[in-house]
């Protein structure tokens, strides 16, 4: 793989989050409506997308729609269903032939008919890309997941003591992607918001005030160099390391 391009970092995440956070207040700032700031943001996760890609980054899980975002005005929850017909329209055959496989992740249940159309139709057109897997999180709670993963348990009869954290990771939502290893927030604002609760138990945290419409690929490279930068220990103390500071062994706490 040749060089990360704009000085990335060579150690990249294989699996990264992104809270896309801010897109209402950049709108405001510029007097314009918040769905407007949505449709920039969009704007910004192709451009994000394609940047992950470019550094090797082979997971990107994105929160576009969280479970308590019915709470907003109607108007708002409505642009943003709009805009996923949107998206799907303007990008989806874009994101097919640079090898970017979607998934969406999340309960559909709650979702009209013609967004669920769009989704599938998404999934179906990119389901053999390998360049890079995009998990777009709408009407997702990291409490859902773990409650659905549980309910799955009872359906399949699992006997409680043969319930394990490989058993519940199976059939949580992101069960065939790997570890979390970083995690983003943009807009300023210092929480996880119930995304992914139970893959960021070890992902690397990191915020910043930049609003997710002027997120670019030189905020990206200053996060990727930020969790290059991380001692990640797991729990243990780190005995020795490669020359580019990935642990070689680890000694066990005492």
């Amino acid at each position: 793989m040749s060089p990360p391009p704009n000085g990335a970092t060579s150690r990249v995440p294989r699996h990264l989050a992104i809270v896309m956070d801010g897109n209402g207040r950049w709108a405001n700032r510029r007097m314009m409506p918040r769905v407007i700031g949505h449709k920039f943001g969009v704007d910004a996760l192709v451009r994000i997308i394609h940047a992950c890609r470019d550094r090797g980054i082979a997971h990107l899980t994105v929160f576009a729609f969280s479970s308590e975002n019915w709470n907003r005005p109607q108007e708002e929850v409505s642009g943003l269903m709009n805009l996923v017909l949107v998206a799907v329209s303007k990008y989806l055959e874009r994101m097919a032939a640079d090898g970017v496989r979607i998934r969406i992740i999340g309960d559909r249940a709650r979702v009209a008919a013609k967004v669920r159309e769009a989704w599938d139709h998404a999934e179906r057109m990119t389901a053999a890309n390998q360049a890079i897997t995009v998990n777009v999180a709408f009407n997702y709670g990291g409490r859902w997941d773990m409650v659905q993963a549980c309910q799955a348990l009872v359906r399949d009869g699992v006997e409680p003591d043969a319930i394990d954290d490989a058993a519940i990771a199976r059939r949580l939502s992101l069960a065939d992607a790997p570890e979390l290893d970083l995690f983003i927030r943009t807009g300023g604002e210092v929480r996880i918001s119930n995304f992914l609760l139970w893959q960021a138990a070890y992902a690397e945290l990191y915020f910043t005030d930049c609003l997710w419409p002027d997120f670019d690929e030189r905020a990206l490279d200053a996060a990727l160099a930020d969790f290059a930068a991380r001692d990640r220990r797991y729990g243990r103390v780190k005995k020795d390391v490669k020359s580019d500071g990935t642990p070689v062994s680890f000694a066990p706490e005492t």
